[in-house]
């Protein structure tokens, strides 16, 4: 069974910074592509970052240069580290592994971003 938990979420305020984090159990994780996506309320889930079994990321433009996506292969684990978060980053955030035809989500930590 595949399991992605993420973690990390809660309250922050605008200029802060958090790390979320996502553990995976019941894959080859370091042969999948792992990545975090959100979604605000009432509105689609979008792609923020990504970082591929080779170590190789992408990043949505809204958060080039304030998130970093790194990985730990050894403890299964991906994570997020966001800076200089802004309002409009308040989302519940979506771990995601990738691997051909394979693709696996999360339940999703919520991130909010207020005074």
């Amino acid at each position: 069974q595949v399991l992605l938990v993420e973690s990390g979420g809660g309250l922050v305020q605008p200029g802060g910074s958090l790390r979320v984090s996502c553990a995976a159990s019941g894959i080859t994780f370091s042969n999948y592509g792992m990545g975090w996506y959100r979604q605000a309320p009432g509105k689609q889930r979008e792609f923020v970052a990504r970082i591929r079994s080779g170590g190789s990321t992408n990043y949505a433009d809204s958060v080039k240069g304030r998130f970093t996506i790194s990985r730990d292969n050894a403890k299964k684990t991906v994570y997020l580290q966001m800076n200089s978060l802004k309002p409009e980053d308040t989302a519940v955030y979506y771990c995601n592994a990738f691997l051909s035809q394979f693709e696996y989500w999360g339940q999703g930590t919520l991130v909010t971003v207020s005074e």
